[in-house]
């Protein structure tokens, strides 16, 4: 997990599409958890087991002399910023735009990551790898928007779903930028990790409902599930980071929606195959493998 390990140029790609999974994976337990629990006591389940899965990997693949360092200062702010605020616009975005608009814009995420890239980390992206960004994008927004969307919301509200795309952006930019100092995966998602749910289980305070039993409701179990596989969706990312260009890693990773559709699909059984889902295929697939061939 540290830089001594070798791997070659494959490895990032292989990294980023199991985060990918491993995040659909995620989202279809919390979907789960939410038919018994609220979203607020939810996150903080989720976030809680995502803490306690990296401090368990700790004592066995960290360096502990990495806390006094101020990358760890780096780290642990990106805590208190994702995923409280980067939700909390999303979640605003969704009340003003609808969730079909919201989720349309939230599929920017790649190409603020690609502007970030180069600009503050000088990668520069090959035609290959902006095609194939391209085409994960388009599948995206193919897969959120129905079309036909009327507007009856004020044009400030688009601040609310391009502000949490930046900052889930800006935060893997950081993320790759820390580790280039401190070279471990495991410590940049603990401490980002560690200071996520202590502000979690601040905003509790300004809960209206008291909070559940977590051991007598059945869907904590399930949010706590969906906190172990966004575990290790983030520690597959940041690995993913370390070893490649975050230009390459954030578009494959970007595109979990994809893959949470296809276990709606094949899976679950919540949803049917449609001419968009397999349009979305078309578009996704090609796009991964652009990225995959490229040599940037």
């Amino acid at each position: 997990m540290e830089e001594s390990m070798a791997f070659d140029s494959t490895t990032p790609i292989i990294l980023a599409l199991l985060s990918a999974m491993l995040f659909a994976m995620g989202t279809q337990f919390i979907h789960l958890g939410l038919r018994h629990g609220d979203p607020q006591t939810g996150t903080l389940v989720d976030i809680g087991a995502t803490m306690v899965f990296y401090w368990l990997l700790a004592p066995f693949f960290m360096e502990w002399n990495y806390w006094p360092t101020g990358t760890a200062i780096l780290f642990a702010s990106l805590g208190l910023i994702r995923p409280f605020i980067s939700a909390n616009l999303a979640a605003r975005a969704v009340y003003y735009l609808g969730p079909t608009l919201s989720s349309t814009l939230s599929s920017t995420t790649p190409l603020f990551a690609a502007c970030f890239a180069f600009a503050l980390l000088g990668e520069e992206p090959t035609m290959m790898i902006a095609l194939g960004t391209g085409g994960i994008v388009a599948a995206l927004v193919v897969q959120a928007s129905p079309g036909g969307l009327k507007r009856n919301w004020p044009l400030w509200a688009l601040l609310f779903p391009l502000g949490a795309s930046i900052i889930r952006a800006g935060s893997h930019a950081a993320t790759k930028f820390g580790l280039e100092t401190v070279p471990s995966p495991l410590f940049a998602s603990l401490a980002a990790y560690s200071v996520s749910f202590l502000v979690a289980m601040s905003a509790q305070q300004f809960r209206t409902t008291p909070m559940p039993n977590l051991f007598k409701n059945k869907g904590m179990w399930w949010f706590a599930a969906a906190g172990l596989f966004n575990g290790m969706a983030v520690l597959s990312m940041n690995i993913a980071f370390l070893l490649g260009k975050l230009i390459v890693v954030t578009p494959i990773v970007a595109s979990y929606p994809f893959f949470t559709l296809l276990l709606s699909v094949a899976v679950f059984r919540r949803e049917r195959l449609t001419p968009r889902t397999i349009l979305a295929v078309f578009l996704v697939v090609p796009g991964v493998l652009l990225i995959a061939l490229s040599r940037g």
